[in-house]
């Protein structure tokens, strides 16, 4: 296993578990998981709507960071590089 193949893993596990807490941080649109904890973790960040659309942006990034290091990864597979 390369050094690229490993550091690729690694960026991918750290980005996705990023993920999974961004998206459960959002903001509830009716009942979701954020109401089921009660919604106390996430009132600070949403208080404005300036932070709503901090964190859409922070999310957008790690999911784009997470879709390129998943193709980055298939393409090392590949290729072989």
């Amino acid at each position: 296993m390369s050094v690229l193949t490993t550091i690729l893993w690694v960026v991918l596990v750290i980005t996705s578990l990023l993920l999974i807490g961004l998206v459960l941080v959002h903001r509830g649109r009716g009942g979701g998981i954020t109401d089921v904890f009660g919604g106390g973790l996430a009132s600070g960040i949403q208080s404005t709507a300036v932070g709503e659309r901090n964190l859409s942006r922070i999310t957008w990034g790690v999911a784009v960071a997470w879709g390129m290091s998943i193709v980055l990864l298939g393409l090392v597979s590949r290729f072989g590089i």
